[in-house]
């Protein structure tokens, strides 16, 4: 094989490998702390929903979404939760998530008054800090799916805050394939942003007592 070919192979490998081995520190740095069953879930004062749009770009609906909501309405009935933290994106006018999250959980039955919602849950690690930072909660639960969850976790123990997370229903993959290959990509981002670029939350503000 020619140097040219080794020096391309070896340009090649590098980064690879630097994608692999992020996605496997993010999957492996919280699973005893992730949880598909509701019995088995620690009790928390404060649930935390990530955020996502109502809609997929073709206007049909989003599943991920659904069924969110659908697993913090199932914890908060169930008494693993006291009050819900809806924490999505919310920079343009007629962009909302935190209201379409609040809406949706009131329909399943869960009172308005217990529901938070967080305007600027831009990222994944806003949210997660948010909640520590503004909301004032040093232990809570994620509520998302789990390549989602995993990655949430993996900034909360970087973070030092006590979090558990709870497992959403998933997506098919011919649903949620491009989901899942943004998070590939996005797993590399948060271990970049949390190691090299120490980044924080773009807003904080004043504790919101909840």
């Amino acid at each position: 094989m020619s140097r040219k070919v080794w020096t391309f192979v070896v340009i090649l490998t590098i980064p690879l490998m630097g994608v692999v081995l992020c996605n496997l520190a993010v999957k492996f740095g919280s699973t005893s702390r992730i949880f598909n069953s509701i019995e088995k879930l620690p009790d928390n004062k404060a649930g935390l929903v990530l955020g996502t749009s109502k809609y997929r770009m073709d206007g049909s609906e989003n599943l991920f979404f659904k069924y969110r909501i659908q697993a913090a309405a199932q914890l908060y009935k169930a008494g693993k939760i006291e009050v819900i933290i809806v924490s999505g994106d919310n920079r343009v006018a007629n962009y909302n998530e935190p209201r379409e999250m609040r809406r949706e959980l009131v329909k399943l039955g869960i009172p308005a008054h217990k529901i938070h919602l967080d305007y600027a849950g831009f990222r994944t690690l806003d949210s997660v800090v948010r909640c520590k930072e503004v909301f004032g909660q040093q232990k809570f639960t994620i509520i998302s799916q789990q390549f989602h969850n995993e990655r949430a976790l993996f900034i909360a123990k970087r973070k030092d805050i006590d979090a558990v997370a709870f497992n959403a229903k998933d997506v098919n993959l011919q649903s949620g394939f491009k989901t899942k290959l943004r998070e590939v990509f996005a797993r590399v981002k948060v271990v970049i942003d949390l190691y090299v670029l120490k980044k924080q939350p773009k807003f904080l503000g004043e504790e919101i007592g909840i």
